[in-house]
């Protein structure tokens, strides 16, 4: 059975974003971008919810990105390559191919996409993650924290009920940035 993976970037105090919704803190440096983009390609299938799909799918439709470096390059093949579930229940249609849209999070339909799935799932984004964590499907989170606090907003991680976790593994990088790499403990 496929694990469900919840990767995020996180300031150091906890948030996806900085008090104005923008999340430009994180700037990739060659490093990160290609710790990034293999954790993307250990996983068949990404999960998201409208906000983060459309953050992520110029990685398809702006064919600029790839052309800037090899190391872009290679995370929008990447991104193109695996399957995408949006959970919306406003929008009609989606942007990117093997894309597939879901008016809402079923934790049954996806407890069965991992029993299917030949590869691990990713699920993005700190709202959908909630869900999946708070329905017990999630096995591992890879946080990558950044040195910034910034008192910001969309918290990475429910702000209510525990969930316990195990660390199996961190990285340190030379920019100051963590990985760190949590089973989460069955209830």
């Amino acid at each position: 059975m496929a694990k469900l993976i919840y990767a995020s970037n996180m300031s150091l105090d906890g948030y996806t974003e900085d008090d104005t919704g923008a999340f430009d803190w994180a700037k990739l440096d060659e490093a990160v971008f290609a710790f990034t983009t293999d954790l993307m390609r250990s996983a068949g299938t990404y999960l998201y919810g409208r906000r983060m799909y459309d953050t992520m799918a110029v990685w398809e439709t702006d064919a600029s990105l790839a052309a800037q470096s090899d190391l872009m390059s290679a995370f929008a093949s990447v991104w193109q390559a695996a399957d995408k579930v949006v959970y919306s229940t406003s929008m009609t249609t989606v942007s990117t191919a093997k894309t597939r849209l879901e008016r809402r999070f079923d934790p049954g339909a996806v407890r069965d996409m991992l029993a299917a799935a030949p590869r691990d799932v990713l699920v993005g984004g700190p709202n959908l993650a909630a869900q999946a964590l708070e329905a017990g499907l999630v096995d591992q989170c890879h946080l990558i924290v950044w040195p910034v606090i910034l008192g910001g907003r969309n918290p990475t991680l429910p702000t209510h009920g525990r969930i316990d976790l195990a660390l199996l593994d961190e990285h340190r990088f030379a920019n100051g940035v963590v990985h760190l790499r949590y089973r989460v403990r069955s209830n």
